[in-house]
């Protein structure tokens, strides 16, 4: 059943939140549903679907929570560079912005993936936003993944858009760590060693959670 944009938002509400039942106490289901009628028709037409995801991720153990959302946002978001999407060199969407738009580049999957679980409960400490050097037809290219530690000395899982299977970071030879960051910390490479707060150092990673924040994720 696809949502209008035309519906009131008190009607908008109780539809998704039938749809996917009560969300889990890191996502707020309200905030989603006012910041998707913002950004247009195609964000509330995909609002079922990601509180439907939502939901079955708060049901989830941590390995099933990571297969569903890589496997959700590589279905639903096409690669799309930065400048044929909006307009710029570099621009980091938000969840709902990349899902309204339905193209992005890596970081916006990458964002996308994070936002969502640690909207289903999952802890800021299990994951990073990896920026790395790819090696594609022996080219190196800057690229972003997400990394999920199961403990903090635990050998990485990799969410990629570009080999859309998980995979520890062992079986990725072709990807060559740069710096690491998340909510609460940035690293040099993807190591132990700090290198200073990432909303000072990182101003899209300061406006993304920003956006984020207004999403309902947060």
């Amino acid at each position: 059943m696809p949502l209008c944009p035309h519906r009131s938002l008190p009607a908008v509400l109780a539809l998704a939140l039938w749809l996917g039942g009560p969300l889990p106490w890191a996502a707020d289901a309200q905030r989603m549903v006012q910041a998707a009628q913002r950004l247009g028709p195609r964000a509330v037409a995909a609002l079922p679907s990601l509180q439907a995801l939502l939901q079955q991720n708060s049901g989830l153990d941590d390995e099933a929570q990571l297969a569903a959302v890589n496997s959700y946002f590589n279905r639903r978001i096409v690669f799309a560079d930065d400048v044929d999407v909006w307009g710029q060199e570099d621009y980091w969407a938000s969840p709902l912005e990349a899902l309204a738009q339905g193209r992005g580049d890596c970081e916006d999957y990458v964002i996308a993936k994070y936002f969502t679980l640690l909207a289903s409960g999952m802890p800021v400490a299990r994951l990073r936003l990896v920026y790395v050097r790819v090696q594609i037809g022996g080219e190196s290219r800057a690229h972003m993944v997400l990394a999920y530690y199961a403990q903090p000395d635990a050998e990485p899982l990799i969410l990629d858009n570009l080999i859309t299977a998980m995979r520890p970071a062992s079986r990725r030879p072709d990807l060559q760590p740069v710096f690491s960051f998340n909510s609460d910390g940035l690293w040099q490479g993807v190591g132990a060693q700090t290198a200073g707060d990432p909303q000072a150092r990182l101003s899209r990673w300061r406006d993304v959670l920003a956006k984020a924040r207004a999403e309902g994720f947060l």
